[in-house]
């Protein structure tokens, strides 16, 4: 790992506030600022890292090298933005800031961002660059925003002259749909020297690339062992689930190539069987079915046509089984039997009431509004008496015919 001391000049003159970098020149420049400062101090416990501004009123040391970085990300607000960026002095201060660093063996680096015109000759920056290069200071160039014909050349004049063992580096970022910390992931100047930079760089870096770091799951157990064991675990459940998913799937087909490899002779013959059996079932329920519908029926148009002979042997049959089974319903059917006998005796004692004209007389005078010498009332009288006396008859022949049997 490059233990190093690096001081970041930063442009907030009045060109930052284009925005053809989304969302403005001077947040993009801030978000590639941020993510530089995380990925120095992360690479190395003792890397110390400054931010300066080049325009405005002046220029401003914003923090001294350091290796806390909450305060290097506090910094960046609340900047003022205007003025013409000074490069040249931007430059000369941030290397005086880098010769006062507390641990000398660092080595030190210069982060220039260029957003804005740069208004030097080129001779200067390049006797600028020969100090540099004099004095072991490294200078990373960000050039971005304004594009003219001069300026570009510029900073590759000031590159060449401090540039020591390809130690310092320039970046050209045209202005497009890409973030600019997007594009400075995958530069020199974002993963640092030899093999690519490590720690938070080389996670940063791999991410950008599209997590292809080497490492399993695209993650560096070294800086978060808790998600790559996570990771680890939930892909070998998969696993499982997937060869426990495959191997239920080959049961399945096994099982039905067996069913299919039986012979189509016993099939045939265990269809007919199947078949004959439901249908002797079916025939007997039917069969079933019909018979009692056919008793039913019988005993319905019997009721219907009160058959005297069929109507007395259905309920003498009923009646037998229901009194065996019910005591109280044999009460009740001896009940009923006296009450029809007390119907008839009353019956005939009626018509024997009918059948005296004194007593018939007598009651019809004692009736308001009634005449027994009325014709219609005889009429009537003798109506009653004429059906009562079949009645009569009927019931007396009845006793006769069971005493000759």
């Amino acid at each position: 790992m490059v233990l190093e001391a690096t001081m970041i000049c930063i442009d907030n003159s009045e060109w930052m506030r284009n925005g053809d970098y989304s969302p403005s020149r001077f947040q993009a420049q801030s978000d590639a600022v941020n993510l530089i400062c995380g990925a120095k101090t992360q690479s190395n416990p003792e890397n110390t890292v400054g931010v300066l501004t080049m325009a405005g009123k002046g220029l401003r040391v914003l923090v001294t090298p350091t290796s806390d970085l909450g305060k290097i990300l506090a910094c960046m607000h609340g900047l003022e933005i205007g003025g013409d960026m000074n490069l040249a002095a931007g430059i000369q201060v941030a290397q005086l800031a880098l010769k006062h660093r507390q641990n000398k063996k660092q080595q030190q680096r210069i982060i220039v961002f260029s957003g804005s015109p740069i208004k030097h000759e080129k001779k200067l920056l390049e006797m600028i660059g020969r100090k540099l290069k004099k004095n072991s200071v490294a200078l990373d160039i960000v050039n971005f925003g304004e594009e003219d014909d001069g300026k570009t050349e510029k900073l590759e004049a000031l590159l060449t002259a401090v540039n020591n063992n390809d130690t310092s580096h320039i970046v050209h970022v045209p202005a497009g749909p890409s973030a600019l910390s997007d594009v400075l992931i995958s530069t020199p100047i974002f993963t640092g020297d030899g093999e690519g930079g490590s720690g938070f760089a080389a996670a940063a870096a791999a991410a950008a690339a599209g997590g292809l770091s080497g490492f399993e799951f695209g993650v560096d157990p070294n800086l978060d062992p808790e998600l790559a064991l996570a990771l680890r675990v939930s892909m070998e459940e998969e696993r499982a689930r997937q060869e426990a998913a495959a191997k239920k799937a080959a049961d399945e087909a096994a099982k039905q190539e067996k069913g299919e490899g039986q012979p189509s002779g016993s099939q045939d013959a265990a269809m007919t069987e199947n078949v004959n059996t439901a249908t002797s079932e079916a025939d007997n329920k039917a069969n079933d079915l019909m018979d009692d519908e056919n008793a039913l029926l019988q005993q319905a148009l019997a009721m219907s046509m009160d058959d005297p002979a069929s109507s007395h042997e259905a309920r003498d049959t009923d009646m037998s089984d229901s009194v065996a089974d019910d005591p109280e319903l044999a009460l009740a059917l001896q009940l009923s039997v006296q009450d029809s006998t007390k119907d008839v005796s009353s019956q005939s004692d009626m018509s024997k009431l009918l059948a005296d004209q004194s007593f018939v007389s007598s009651i019809l005078s004692s009736l308001p509004g009634v005449d027994p010498n009325d014709q219609s009332v005889k009429d009537l009288l003798a109506s009653m008496q004429s059906q009562s006396e079949p009645q009569q008859k009927d019931e007396e022949k009845e006793p006769k015919e069971e005493e000759k049997k």
